[in-house]
């Protein structure tokens, strides 16, 4: 407790809103242009950016048209950098990947294009490492209930259910952790 004279009235801390700034758009273009060259953006993300920032969509028209001129915003090497990434360092499956292309608006033929391009080499092996780690601290009651766990889990990570249902056999054959096999599924 504190001694009387250092005593006072709570007094709660109050934030300040920042008032919305419009970017002009030259504004905007130098920000983009900034963004882009860090990391990869869609057309919608730009159209996004742009939108929160206060530019009216024709000025918006005309910035994106500039930055597609310039090779700034791609939506072909969003996609494949996109796919690389998830496939490679996420684990994910060709079903995710192509939901979350389709949320940035990226056209299908490209999402199609690009997903027949890529190295799917390794994307087995990937699902059964999750698999494995998944395993290891997935609790469960009856063999039944481990593999659906395993087999929901391989599913949000967006496989295809024979890929997803044969890697899970596969894993639990090799662990011993359930001692009968469900041939239900």
């Amino acid at each position: 407790m504190l001694p009387k004279e250092v005593e006072h009235e709570y007094v709660p801390f109050e934030r300040k809103k920042r008032e919305k700034k419009d970017k002009t758009p030259q504004q905007a273009i130098a920000s983009l242009m900034r963004l882009c060259a860090r990391a990869e953006k869609a057309e919608s993300d730009a159209l996004r950016l742009m939108r929160g920032w206060g530019v009216k969509p024709d000025d918006a028209r005309q910035v994106l048209e500039q930055l597609k001129r310039e090779r700034f915003i791609d939506n072909r090497r969003y996609a494949e950098t996109f796919v690389r990434e998830k496939l490679r360092l996420s684990g994910w499956g060709e079903y995710k990947i192509r939901t979350a292309l389709q949320r940035k608006q990226i056209d299908r033929e490209l999402i199609d294009a690009v997903l027949a391009e890529t190295d799917r080499s390794g994307m087995g092996e990937r699902l059964k490492s999750k698999l494995a780690t998944r395993l290891r601290t997935v609790k469960y009651k009856t063999p039944y209930d481990l593999k659906s766990k395993l087999l929901r889990y391989a599913l949000s990570l967006g496989y295809d259910y024979e890929t997803a249902l044969d890697t899970v056999d596969q894993i639990l054959k090799e662990s011993n952790k359930a001692t009968e096999i469900c041939e239900e599924f």
